[in-house]
């Protein structure tokens, strides 16, 4: 390989040299014609040669010295073509000095000054414009080979993210993109040029814009815009069955040094979502973190892992992630590592809150001031199918960490819930909606502030449906939709977690607070937005399939029983359910019930126990069987004593 290399350098070299001996053979011989106004040179030849001789030797022996030959012209820049003529100036008097001193022997040497100067003027002009001829060309092939594969780009915005784009792309002509022509509102730009790309129209006219000019790809770049117009005009470039890109938060990006364009991504469906983002706010909801011992159960999850991550940013005194799986609470102990390095303090739990004596150690022995109850079986159709799991997980789990924080003394409890909680129509929502019960129960009579946090689907999050369609979109479809009117809330990871933190500071006991998460989303028109955004034909390139609802799934969600009402808090955000009355004696016997079904893995009774505790779950029950009088107790299991 390295002599293949070798022998095409060593020949582009002699290429250069034998084109600069015909240059300056070729200008002297013009030089002396139009002196002696002879170009058939009839009389001069011998001087005519033993000159030419002269003039080879000294411009072969000066361009090797000033090592022109070494140099790679295709990369050369204006002090390299500046360097090349003042050699051929050197070379020319160096000429210039042998031939006059041959002259004052030989006379026919005296060549005269006419020749002199031209043959200076000729030869340096042909030596620089030859290879500044050859950096254009060379410049020009690398452009035109980069183009055929380059995609053609539309830049939305004509703003200072647009400028810092194009000024990238000019500078790494090896990037996939090739800058078309750019939208813009500001009629004052329109017709105007920016960094060479002409502003064509506005973001009104981007799908006849993209058909007009061939577009491949469309890049938003506007940072400062309302989610009205930013969902506008996100909804026109769907139109167009275009990829669609977007550079997020440009300030932040200008700021940082960061690349812009190692920042472009995909449009996500969060982009799309109309409305203002829930933003926790660090100085009025944070202070109840700072200099705090806080535990985040299900800490490596999706919800959780953010949980630690706001968390870090708030300058907790020590930081505990409990969870089960490792590999989870291994990537994101790493991720704070990288951040945080020693300015945090935390620690890795890997446990179950099935445990109840490793969370006894845990808390005995941590002095724990802050609760975030994340961990939790949350998968809908495999919680159908191994129900008896679920309330093992998420009844008693909850249970034994709520006993634990109580006995402890923590001061503030915060439970993750969901709207499969109100009306539940699947175990997992059953289970979630139980709880909410006993979250409520132990407000009442606990010096710890116990509160839940209700919220829909999370997106991105584990268990979310996006991460399925973009899989099914990677691999060419079909998507899958269990029904056509399916409908959800949604809400990005940041939002959920900004509530949880929210819900915490505001927490007086027994609440469950409620967002307020705008209209609810047609999941067919999210994926059929997600296909259009991919650059991608829903229904023609990417099949839709409808598959009908899975168990335990309902066609929309719901965040308030009809039992419950809502009152305002600080946030306007954020609300708070009534509390629904219950009979504590009933319940907690009910949970002893749940307790030995479950362990003894018998899933109709179950179902049939969960039923009888939650009057609203909605659930086909197959003849289950009765309790019998005498019920095993496990002494691990505290809610025997209730």
């Amino acid at each position: 390989m390295f002599k293949i290399y070798n022998s095409i350098s060593k020949h582009r070299r002699i290429t250069l040299f034998l084109c600069d001996l015909l240059l300056w053979n070729l200008s002297y011989y013009m030089a002396y014609g139009i002196d002696k106004n002879n170009f058939a040179l009839s009389g001069d030849i011998t001087v005519f040669l033993w000159a030419l001789l002269i003039e080879n030797i000294c411009f072969v022996c000066v361009f090797i010295l000033f090592r022109l030959y070494n140099k790679l012209w295709r990369y050369a820049d204006i002090e390299d073509f500046f360097y090349a003529g003042i050699a051929s100036l050197t070379a020319n008097l160096v000429f210039m000095s042998i031939t006059m001193i041959l002259g004052l022997f030989l006379p026919e040497f005296n060549l005269g000054t006419r020749i002199y100067i031209n043959f200076a003027l000729m030869s340096t002009f042909f030596v620089m414009m030859f290879r500044i001829i050859y950096r254009l060309n060379k410049i020009l092939e690398r452009r035109n080979l980069a183009h055929k594969a380059k995609k053609r780009l539309l830049i939305i915005g004509g703003g200072e993210g647009a400028l810092s784009v194009l000024s990238e792309l000019s500078k790494a002509p090896g990037n996939e993109y090739i800058p078309v022509c750019i939208v813009d509102d500001d009629k004052e730009k329109l017709h105007r040029r920016i960094a060479g790309v002409e502003v064509v129209g506005t973001t009104y006219e981007i799908p006849e814009i993209c058909e007009e000019n061939d577009i491949e790809v469309i890049l938003f770049t506007i940072s400062q815009i309302s989610l009205t117009d930013k969902k506008r005009i996100l909804d026109a470039c769907t139109d167009t069955h275009l990829e669609v890109k977007i550079i997020p938060n440009i300030y932040n990006l200008m700021t940082s040094g960061v690349p812009i364009t190692s920042s472009i991504r995909q449009v996500e469906v969060e982009d799309l979502l109309g409305r203002e983002p829930v933003v926790f706010n660090t100085e009025k909801y944070g202070k109840y973190i700072i200099g705090q011992t806080v535990l985040v159960t299900g800490g490596g999850g999706s919800i959780g892992s953010e949980l630690c991550r706001q968390i870090a940013r708030l300058d907790p005194k020590h930081l505990i992630i409990l969870d089960i799986y490792e590999n989870n609470a291994y990537e994101i102990q790493q991720e704070l590592i990288r951040k945080h390095g020693t300015d945090l303090s935390f620690e890795v739990q890997i446990a179950s809150v099935r445990d109840k004596k490793k969370l006894e150690h845990i808390f005995s022995t941590r002095n724990i001031d802050v609760v975030f109850h994340a961990a939790a079986h949350k998968h809908v159709p495999l919680m159908e199918t191994n129900p008896e799991e679920a309330v093992k997980n998420n009844v008693f789990g909850t249970l034994n960490l709520v006993e634990t924080a109580d006995k402890y003394h923590v001061k503030n409890f915060v439970q993750i819930s969901t709207d499969k909680a109100v009306n539940p129509t699947s175990v997992m929502g059953a289970t979630k909606r139980i709880c909410e019960m006993i979250i409520q129960t132990m407000g009442r009579r606990s010096k710890t502030n116990f509160v839940a946090v209700r919220f829909g689907n999370v997106l991105g999050s584990n268990g979310s449906v996006i991460p399925l369609f973009k899989e099914q979109i990677r691999t060419g479809g079909p998507v899958t939709v269990t029904h056509p009117d399916i409908i959800r809330y949604f809400m990005t990871i940041p939002e959920a977690v900004s509530l949880v933190l929210t819900a915490g500071s505001l927490a007086k006991g027994g609440e469950i607070f409620i967002l307020d998460m705008g209209e609810p989303v047609k999941i067919r028109v999210l994926a059929e937005n997600l296909i259009r955004l991919s650059g991608f034909r829903p229904h023609e390139d990417i099949k839709i399939e409808y598959t009908g609802l899975r168990p335990g799934e309902k066609l929309y969600e719901e965040l308030l029983l009809n039992e419950e009402g809502i009152t305002k808090t600080d946030n306007k955000k954020i609300y708070i359910g009534k509390p629904i009355e219950f009979s504590n004696g009933i319940f907690f016997t009910h949970l002893k019930n749940l307790y030995y079904a479950a362990h003894k893995n018998n899933k109709n009774l179950v179902e049939e126990i969960i039923a009888e505790i939650v009057p609203t779950y909605h659930h086909e029950i197959n003849g289950a069987e009765s309790l019998p009088e005498d019920i095993d107790e496990d002494e691990n299991n505290s809610s025997a004593n209730h």
